[in-house]
C-alpha cells in the first residue's frame, strides 16, 4: 500500500491550501512537512526535488509533483472529481480558473503595502460580487443541479466553496444577493469529508496574519 501524500510547504495557506482542500474533500489523509526557515527551502532545492526550485511540492504515487495546477488536476482526476468527459472537464477548468483568480487577489492582499490594502480589499469585494459570483449563481440556476458541473461533486464545487469562505472572511455578508450560492455553500459544507475539514483541529490553515507574512518574507527573500 502506498503511503500518504506528503505536502511540502510553509505553515500557512498560500498555494498549498487548495491542494489541502481537494485531498480532504476526496477523503485522503495526508502528511505535511513544513518549511519554516530559508535553510529548509534551500535543502529541498539542493536535494534536486523541486523541478523549478519552487513549492508547493507534493510527494504522491512515487512522484515529487510541483506546480499547483498540475498537482490539483492530478488529484481531481485520480479521485473522480474531474467530470465524466472532456466537455465536463473543460467546464470544471473554466470555473476553477475563475475562482483561482479571485482567491489569488485575496492571497496577495496581506503582502501589499498598508496604504493600498483598503483600496485592494474594496476591489476584491467588487470583483467577487460583479464579476465572479454572478457567474456561479447563474450557472447553478441554468444547470438546475446541486453541483456546478454534471450531477455530482467536482473540483469546481470544492474550489468555489473555498473561494466563498475566503471572501466571507473579508466581508461576512458578501453572499446576501446570491441565494443559490448561499444554498450551495450550505450543501457543500455539509458533505462529510468537507464538514470534517472545516472543523477546528483539521489541517486547514488560518487566514494569513502579519506574523506569518514576516515568516514568508524571510524564507523566500521577498
Amino acid at each position: 500500500m502506498a503511503g500518504k501524500p506528503k505536502l511540502h510547504y510553509t505553515k500557512g495557506r498560500g498555494k498549498m491550501e487548495s491542494i489541502r482542500w481537494l485531498l480532504a474533500a476526496a477523503g485522503v489523509e495526508f502528511e505535511e512537512e513544513f518549511i519554516e526557515t530559508k535553510e529548509d527551502l534551500e535543502k529541498l532545492r539542493n536535494d534536486g526535488v523541486l523541478l523549478f526550485e519552487q513549492v508547493p511540492m507534493v510527494e504522491m504515487d512515487g512522484m515529487k509533483m510541483v506546480q499547483t495546477r498540475a498537482i490539483l488536476s492530478y488529484i481531481a482526476a485520480k479521485y473522480n472529481l474531474y467530470g465524466k468527459d472532456l466537455k465536463e472537464r473543460a467546464w470544471i477548468d473554466m470555473y476553477v480558473e475563475g475562482t483561482t483568480d479571485l482567491m489569488g487577489m485575496i492571497m496577495y492582499l496581506p503582502f501589499q503595502p498598508a496604504d493600498t490594502k483598503e483600496k485592494n480589499l474594496a476591489l476584491i469585494i467588487e470583483r467577487a460580487t460583479t464579476r465572479y459570483f454572478p457567474v456561479y449563481e447563474k450557472a447553478l440556476k441554468d444547470h438546475g443541479q446541486d453541483y456546478l458541473v454534471g450531477n455530482k461533486l467536482s473540483w469546481a464545487d470544492i474550489h468555489l466553496l473555498e473561494a466563498i469562505l475566503m471572501v466571507e472572511e473579508c466581508k461576512p455578508d458578501v453572499l446576501s444577493a446570491f441565494p443559490l450560492l448561499q444554498a450551495f455553500k450550505g450543501r457543500i459544507s455539509n458533505i462529510p469529508t468537507i464538514k470534517k475539514f472545516l472543523q477546528p483541529g483539521s489541517q486547514r490553515k488560518p487566514p494569513t496574519d502579519e506574523k506569518f507574512v514576516a515568516v514568508v518574507r524571510k524564507i523566500f527573500n521577498i
